[in-house]
């Protein structure tokens, strides 16, 4: 499985605004934002530094997907991962052509080829 790990000079929180908007110009939404890091802490876990799950969708590409093969709704949504460890912001994404290769089918891995390109096209214009 490859992961993308991409550091970035923003804060958490503009790394997160930034992406959030990157995302939109490619017709992504954010579905969810879940502050990882923030539920350690309110289950009195001792965690040092920040990490953020951003589950992004695009609608009609996932629908796409699903035509193809409804099991496919099991590696929905594609996820980024905004963390930072000791003042350093990395942004993270495992590419969606390795998860959807597990189903073996190559229409699908066309498919999430197509959406990696695009969020791989998200990272590189983050700061």
């Amino acid at each position: 499985m490859n992961l993308i790990v991409k550091p970035v000079t923003t804060s958490f929180e503009s790394t997160i605004t930034e992406l959030t908007q990157n995302l939109a110009a490619e017709k992504f939404g954010v579905l969810s934002t879940i502050p990882l890091s923030e539920k350690f802490k309110d289950k009195g876990l001792n965690f040092n530094g920040r990490v953020a799950i951003l589950d992004v969708c695009n609608p009609m590409e996932a629908y796409k997907v699903i035509q193809v093969d409804p099991l496919a709704a099991n590696f929905l949504p594609c996820k980024f991962v905004v963390r930072e460890t000791q003042g350093k912001v990395t942004v993270e994404m495992i590419r969606p052509s390795d998860l959807i290769r597990l189903m073996n089918n190559p229409q699908l891995t066309f498919l999430a080829t197509d959406i990696e390109t695009r969020l791989l096209g998200v990272l590189d214009k983050l700061s």
